[in-house]
Order: C-alpha cells, then structure tokens, then sequence
C-alpha cells in the first residue's frame, strides 16, 4: 500500500508513518514528489491490510492511504504516477529526452574497446555498453575477457567521460565491477535469477533489466518488483525482444509489449534493436520505430571493424552506420516532440 503526505507535511510527520511501518515490522520505500511525498508500505499481509489502512489514516497530516492491487507494487505507477528519472554518471534515463547507450558486445582488445568509446561519443552516445563477461549459447564461444576486461572499460571511462554499462552473470562477480562500472546490467537469460536480482538491487547501482526472451510484460515487471524490494528504484528497463514462431530475425521485436509496460511502471524504458533483429540492416528501421513508439532511449551495439568482431558482429554497426542512425533518430525524435539527451 502507498501512504499520501498531505502537500504540507513535515519530515516529522513523515518520520512519525516510517516508525509506526517499522514497529509493525514493514519495510518502507519513500519517494519525494514535487507537491506530496509517497510512502510505500513493503511487506503488509493481505489480512492486515485494511486494518493497516484504517490506522494509518488517522496519522497527522497523511492524507489518503491507497491499497495498491498490482504484484509489482514499487515499481507500478500506482506508487508513482509520474516517469521516473534514473542516473547512470551524468546520463540521465526517463527525462523525456531520449538516451543512448552504444558500444560493442564484448570487450575484445584495448584498441577496440577504446576505439569504440570515442566514436559512440562522438556521434552522441550517453553511455558506453560493453561485456566483460559474456553469457553465450555455446561453451566454445568467446566468453569475454573477465577482470581485463572490466579494466579495459574503466580505462574508456577515463578516456572519454562516458558512464559504463557492463553485464553481471553471476552475484560473485558483483564486487569486481562496482567500482568499474556505472550500471549493472541483467540480461535476459538472468531475468528470471532471482538470487542475482536481489544481490544487484543491494548493491544500490542502476541496474537496467533486461526483458527475457520468453518472458511476459507482467514477468518481466515482476522481476523489477525483485530489486526494487531489495531497496533499489533505480531500474532501467530494457526491451530485447522475445522469441516467437518467426525465423526470419532472431527475436521479434515486441514494441506493443514495452507500450503496455510503460503503461503499468513508472521505470524509464529503453529498446535493443541490435539483439531483437540479430541483423545490422534491421537495426536501424527498428531503432526508429523504438523511439516513435515511445521508448525512454536505445542499447546498441557498435564495432569498429564488425566483420573482425568476436562476438555479435551481424548485428553491430560500423562508425559510420552509427552516426548517421544518431541524425535520423534525432529527426524521428523532434516529429514526436521530443529532443535526444
């Protein structure tokens, strides 16, 4: 249930709901808005609610208390009516702006990974994506270069100034990358690991969540709901695509799914082009489509040399592919009123 300040309550009368929630042994989560702060009351078995409700009622200054029906209750907009803003570095996700994330699949090399970062920026980048470790259908495959290539990232982070978004497998990883990256990614075969959702949402870092590919809307809210009950709002949501009875790209891109889930959470949402199509020639028509359907910015991969790429190279784009996707997404962005980040 959420809990509704009146628009001239004091951090004591806020103070005076959180000590009653943890008397009765509830968690809290607080959120700050520009007229009213909202206390989401965790924990509250169904028996308890209403009797909870009446109580909470009579506190000074709480003005309503809302049950809130939905299985994802902190990260529905029931909790937050309005987008939320998450910050990644200086990026910020969810300000009406679009934000992208660029850069290669996986950290392969010192030249490529430091190539790599200047041109995303260069052509309007916010945020450097690349994988230290790489979760690949094959054993045989190239698995990413590990604590090197977290290295490697911190170093293009030094470099260029951009925040890094790297990929965490599993929760013993988690302590070498806090200080070598900025966000947190969970990726879509871990989207259901719900060890490794609770260890990331300690960490306090942005974690942007990736749909999985046999996942629901309503699962992958679900997921969310996991960090958020661990103390951590702040969640980017990633469309990836899902696996249907198409052959002809590798994922299909469910643009109708992210509309609905924007519909349901306030979490700022972004799209993956480049794994949904798996095809470079796609990445394009589907970032646009992304943007014109409303999505909060875009992931994708680029390389400096594809045709050399250990990892993903169908689906990455070249510097030059890159630059010019930035000026048409700038275009489509200004005809839906809105401006990139």
């Amino acid at each position: 249930m959420i809990i509704v300040m009146t628009s001239g309550a004091a951090e004591e009368d806020i103070a005076r709901v959180i000590q009653r929630l943890e008397q009765d042994g509830y968690g809290h989560h607080i959120s700050h808005g520009v007229e009213r702060t909202v206390i989401g009351a965790v924990g509250a078995p169904e028996a308890e609610k209403e009797q909870l409700a009446d109580q909470l009622s009579r506190l000074p200054m709480v003005e309503r208390v809302v049950p809130i029906l939905k299985p994802y209750k902190l990260v529905s907009r029931e909790y937050h009516p309005e987008t939320g803003v998450v910050k990644v570095g200086p990026a910020h996700f969810g300000d009406e702006k679009i934000a992208v994330i660029a850069g290669p699949c996986a950290v392969e090399s010192e030249e490529q990974v430091l190539e790599a970062a200047q041109v995303v920026k260069a052509a309007g980048a916010v945020a450097l994506r690349g994988g230290a470790y790489k979760p690949r259908t094959s054993p045989y495959s190239f698995q990413g270069l590990g604590e090197e290539g977290l290295d490697l990232l911190a170093k293009a982070r030094e470099l260029t100034g951009l925040p890094v978004v790297s990929e965490v497998m599993a929760p013993r990883q988690i302590e070498g990358m806090i200080d070598r990256v900025d966000a947190l990614q969970v990726g879509a075969r871990n989207m259901h690991n719900y060890d490794l959702l609770r260890e990331v949402g300690q960490t306090g870092m942005p974690i942007l969540l990736k749909r999985g590919f046999a996942a629901t809307v309503q699962e992958w809210l679900r997921a969310a709901e996991y960090v958020a009950a661990s103390g951590n709002l702040d969640i980017i949501m990633c469309e990836r695509g899902v696996r249907t009875f198409e052959t002809e790209t590798r994922f299909t891109f469910d643009l109708a799914g992210m509309a609905a889930a924007k519909q349901e959470t306030y979490l700022p949402i972004i799209a993956d082009p480049s794994h949904t199509t798996g095809d470079y020639r796609l990445v394009g028509p589907m970032a646009l489509a992304a943007v014109a359907a409303g999505a909060d910015g875009l992931m994708i991969e680029v390389h400096p040399h594809p045709d050399q790429a250990l990892s993903d190279g169908p689906q990455s784009l070249t510097p030059a592919s890159f630059k010019r996707l930035m000026d048409q997404v700038r275009t489509v962005a200004a005809a839906v009123g809105r401006e990139m980040a």
